[in-house]
């Protein structure tokens, strides 16, 4: 806990909530100073020196925002919660984005208030979320025996990026082409966080049909619906003193994610079939590959949501927009399959690094990786010249699983309809699968629920 003689700052004008906060923090054993405008919070922060704020971003006689910004410029090792109301939700993203710790948004549980206090209050947090980002070198992240490579400029903005965020309680929001390491960048985050040796739970919202998807998150009792043939923890709890991490979050239903909301502003669950709540302790990462302002556009996805989620942004760039770092992951991918297969491979060769420079990429990290496992399985060793790259790989304009749905659909005879040569190539690719709805999805390059979507237009029930 922070030192006992710095007390928390609450800097908020109702008068009613001041007693409230006062009550909560004290008995947890907080000392607290209150102020209820601008102006009392800047002399108080003064006066006492405090190491925690939290900050109602609407005050009588001065925005919040500025105060913030005034106080951080003097203390910025100051950890400051900002506290709004639903209808000023954007506000408080932008707080995240300007230095802010964490946002709680009114009405807010006592578990929630007290644990975003304790965190910021936790002497082991580490540098606060405002570090400059030049005090900070930019490292590769340890994540589950990988290695979030990159040294390029927009790698070493996304690593201060996480070394910010890491140890605070805001939801990330991560974006990106398909195979950029979106699920990397969340488990950078989980590594580096106070929940390091929690859970990491990773949940594709596109993989899974939507009428089974409430189930895997927030879970199901024994007979809750047919084949519910026992009790199962969804995804939620199993990660209860971590992080979950939804993947294709643009793929949750609309009712879904209506119960979402919910879960983020209680932190609570009900499995489907209980009448029972429970209380669970987790810090959600999201990613889609969509864009997701669009999706709100489009009425696809809750704009509440959106703002509860889209806290702080990390886009993760394609590769071709990363420049060296497609050596830097050539070269680590070829040594550590090099040590899989047990062959020895002495590098890449000017003329290669050279190529694979040159290239596109439309498949991203992804990809890359791909094309080195094929050059170390199906040659002995040494050093690797363009002539062990695979054949093609230059000519590729098509997303990986484009040139198959090509190939099913050069066939095809005159007069058929698009649509007659969409199913087609979908039905064709799901039996090249084995029958698997999520890896012909892969191979096509779309998102699974994509698929489930057409086949039960096609079929009246998914397979």
């Amino acid at each position: 806990m922070a030192d006992a003689r710095a007390p928390i700052l609450v800097v908020e004008d109702t008068p009613s909530l001041q007693t409230v906060y006062r009550s909560v923090l004290g008995a947890a054993g907080y000392p607290v100073v209150l102020a209820g405008t601008a102006a009392e919070g800047l002399a108080a922060f003064r006066r006492h020196l405090p190491k925690v704020m939290l900050l109602d971003l609407v005050l009588p006689d001065r925005d919040g925002m500025t105060l913030m910004r005034d106080v951080l410029a003097e203390a910025p090792a100051l950890r400051v919660i900002v506290m709004t109301a639903n209808s000023t939700v954007p506000r408080a993203v932008e707080a995240m984005r300007a230095g802010a710790w964490d946002f709680l948004v009114k009405p807010f549980e006592e578990d929630r208030f007290l644990l975003a206090v304790k965190a910021a209050c936790d002497d082991e947090a580490g540098p606060p979320a405002r570090q400059s980002p030049g005090r900070r070198k930019p490292e590769a992240e340890p994540v589950g025996g990988s290695v979030f490579i990159g040294s390029s400029a927009p790698m070493a903005a996304i690593h201060r990026t996480i070394g910010s965020v890491a140890r605070s309680m805001a939801t990330v929001f991560v974006t990106g082409e398909s195979g950029t390491g979106k699920e990397l960048a969340a488990l950078a985050v989980h590594a580096r966080s106070n929940r390091a040796t929690g859970p990491f739970i990773a949940l594709n919202c596109g993989a899974i049909p939507p009428d089974l998807l409430e189930s895997e998150v927030f879970g199901h009792m024994k007979g809750s619906f047919t084949g519910a043939i026992s009790d199962k923890p969804g995804a939620a709890a199993a990660a209860d003193g971590g992080t979950l991490f939804l993947d294709e979050i643009c793929e949750m239903a609309l009712p879904l994610q209506t119960k979402l909301l919910r879960f983020l502003q209680t932190s609570t669950i009900q499995p489907v079939g209980s009448t029972k709540p429970r209380k669970v302790n987790v810090r959600i990462i999201c990613a889609t590959n969509r864009d997701p302002m669009q999706h709100v556009r489009q009425g696809l996805f809750r704009e509440d949501l959106f703002y509860r989620l889209y806290v702080v942004p990390i886009h993760m760039p394609p590769l071709r927009d990363r420049g060296g770092d497609v050596v830097e992951i050539a070269e680590a991918a070829l040594l550590r399959f090099s040590a899989e297969e047990g062959k020895e491979f002495t590098g890449l060769n000017a003329a290669t690094r050279d190529f694979l420079l040159a290239q596109s990429w439309p498949g991203n990290v992804r990809q890359l990786l791909n094309v080195i496992r094929n050059v170390v399985v199906l040659n002995d060793g040494g050093e690797v010249t363009p002539a062990m790259l695979p054949a093609g790989l230059a000519t590729e304009t098509l997303p990986p699983g484009a040139t198959g749905a090509l190939s099913a659909a050069e066939g095809f005879a005159p007069g058929r309809t698009l649509a007659e040569i969409e199913r087609q190539a979908i039905e064709a690719a799901i039996r090249r699968q084995g029958g698997s709805v999520p890896l012909a999805a892969k191979e096509l390059d779309v998102s699974p629920s994509t698929l489930y979507r057409k086949l039960e237009a096609w079929h009246g029930k998914r397979r």
